[in-house]
């Protein structure tokens, strides 16, 4: 009876060895068809995080530069904008009062600041009209003057280089040995971009009541 209960024992220990073995061989094989099939196992975990953080960064780095690429874009035009407006301004307002300004005594010169001041039609009327201009300028024998009291730039195209401007100029007209007569009048100009800066197109008066 003992011999048979030591037999049955050692059969039993045998097969208690045969099924640890069997669930270790069991459990490296899952493992090896989990890492050949792609899933994931704790170092491909490890990684991802880092990776996706990256690419956060990278992504809003990108967004920021492009945000501030816009702004410094966007800036820069509004900033070269208001000051080809102010040019035009200036240029514009000197150049009605050269306009509007007459000397019997010094017509030539007078007579070239509007050469100076214009382009276009504007300064071939001038040339073609230059004596007749002179002969009722010293016929006239006044001296006239002007100050502009206000001025804007109505219509401004940078890139075409054309613009619009409109002047209320005070002028007063002294014949000589008279009394000096002050009137206001609002004008009206064109200016055109021209390889020596702003010049004027056209100048007009604009009617009473007129915008």
């Amino acid at each position: 009876m003992a011999g048979a209960r030591e037999s049955d024992l050692r059969e039993g220990e045998v097969r208690a060895a045969d099924e640890v073995d069997a669930s270790v061989v069991g459990a490296d094989r899952e493992a090896g068809e989990a890492r050949a099939g792609g899933a994931p196992v704790a170092g491909s975990r490890a990684w991802a995080l880092p990776v996706a953080v990256v690419l956060v960064v990278l992504s809003a780095g990108y967004a920021l530069w492009a945000g501030l690429g816009w702004w410094s874009t966007s800036t820069g035009d509004s900033v070269a904008y208001a000051r080809e407006r102010d040019e035009v301004l200036r240029v514009g307002q000197i150049g009605v009062v050269n306009f509007t300004t007459l000397d019997f005594r010094e017509v030539d010169e007078d007579l070239d600041r509007w050469l100076d001041s214009s382009t276009g039609d504007l300064r071939r009327e001038v040339e073609e009209g230059r004596e007749t201009r002179r002969e009722q300028i010293e016929q006239a024998r006044t001296v006239t003057t002007s100050r502009v009291l206000d001025a804007a730039v109505t219509e401004l195209d940078a890139r075409a280089g054309t613009a619009a401007l409109i002047a209320v100029v005070e002028t007063t007209v002294a014949p000589e040995g008279g009394q000096p007569v002050k009137k206001t009048n609002r004008y009206r100009t064109a200016l055109i971009r021209t390889d020596a800066g702003w010049k004027l197109a056209a100048l007009g008066p604009v009617a009473a009541g007129g915008a």
